[in-house]
């Protein structure tokens, strides 16, 4: 009996954790969140890496894993055209460990 409770404790902590799997979605209206790709890591408010695998995408930290159904992702986002339009300006980064909320102020948009 302790087992299957455990069992369903530890299975309901992985609904909990929060990962970035997102998915880009063709118009603005079905986007959680509005982004906009800076050309400047430095106009950025978040710099994200884009990892390979599922199993390798963060926490909010900025390491994103984009999924190719909606109903995968964590959270849907639209690139828009300007800055103007955005919710949040991201910066692709080249290695894992660049990844990181420049402006922290902004990370709630993401849980």
């Amino acid at each position: 009996m302790k087992k299957i409770v455990l069992l369903i404790f530890l299975s309901s902590l992985s609904f909990l954790s929060i990962s970035q799997k997102v998915y880009s979605v063709e118009y603005a209206s079905q986007a959680d969140v509005k982004v906009f790709v800076a050309d400047y890591e430095s106009r950025a408010d978040l710099c994200v890496y884009k990892v390979d695998y599922s199993s390798q995408a963060g926490k909010n930290d900025g390491n994103w894993y984009f999924v190719e159904y909606a109903s995968q992702a964590d959270k849907k986002i639209y690139f828009t055209e300007y800055a103007s339009q955005a919710d949040i300006l991201i910066y692709f980064v080249d290695y894992k460990s660049q990844a990181k909320w420049k402006n922290k102020e902004k990370m709630h948009l993401f849980y």
